[in-house]
C-alpha cells in the first residue's frame, strides 16, 4: 500500500507532463500566426496556413472552455473561408454562433456563411435564405446594407452587375435633366 500512494504522485506528473499544454499550443499558435499574418510575408503560405488551422483544430478540441478557444474558432472560420475552404469554415461559425450565440461576432459569423453559400459553394439559395435571415435578425448592423446589395446581385455576374449601374446611372442622369428642365419652365 506505501508503494501505491508513494508512486501515485509520480504516475500523475507523468500522465499531465503527457497531455496537452495550454500554454505551449497558445504559444504555438501566436508564434504561427505572427509569421504567417506580419507585413513581411508577401503572401498566404498554405503549408504553414494548414499548420495553423491544425493548431486550432487540436487547441478547440483539447481547450473547449478555454477563453483562448472563442477566438481562435473564429480565426479558423476565417482562415478557411479565406482560403475558399467553405465547408470547413462554415463549420466553424457554426460552433461559433452555438457556443457564443449572444456575443457580437455571432452576427458577422452568420453574414459569413451567407457570404460563403454565395461566393465559394455557389448555393444561392442557401446564400439568399441566410442573408434574409441576417438582416432579419440584425437589421441595424454594419453589414445590413451589404447583405442587402448582395441580395440584390445574387447570383448576377460582374457584367449583368455592371450593366444594371450604367442603366440606373444613364436613367438617374434623365432624372435629373428633367428636373433641370422643369425648374427652368418655372422660372420662366
Amino acid at each position: 500500500m506505501k508503494i501505491k500512494t508513494f508512486l501515485l504522485p509520480f504516475v500523475l506528473v507523468i500522465l499531465i507532463s503527457c497531455g496537452p499544454s495550454r500554454n505551449k499550443e497558445a504559444a504555438r499558435i501566436h508564434e504561427m500566426e505572427t509569421r504567417l499574418f506580419s507585413p513581411k510575408a508577401n503572401s498566404m503560405d498554405n503549408k504553414s496556413a494548414d499548420s495553423l488551422l491544425l493548431l486550432y483544430s487540436a487547441f478547440i478540441k483539447d481547450f473547449p472552455a478555454d477563453s483562448l478557444t472563442q477566438n481562435y474558432i473564429f480565426k479558423a472560420g476565417n482562415l478557411y473561408m479565406n482560403r475558399g475552404n467553405g465547408k470547413p469554415a462554415i463549420e466553424m461559425f457554426d460552433l461559433y454562433r452555438a457556443n457564443y450565440p449572444n456575443d457580437a461576432k455571432s452576427a458577422i459569423c452568420l453574414f459569413f456563411k451567407a457570404y460563403i453559400y454565395e461566393n465559394i459553394l455557389q448555393n444561392f439559395d442557401k446564400a439568399q435564405e441566410l442573408y434574409i435571415q441576417f438582416i432579419e435578425k440584425y437589421p441595424h448592423h454594419d453589414f445590413a446594407d451589404d447583405a442587402q446589395m448582395a441580395l440584390n446581385n445574387l447570383g448576377k455576374s460582374p457584367d449583368q452587375m455592371v450593366k444594371e449601374f450604367e442603366l440606373k446611372k444613364k436613367a438617374d442622369s434623365a432624372r435629373v435633366a428633367d428636373s433641370l428642365k422643369k425648374t427652368q419652365k418655372k422660372k420662366k
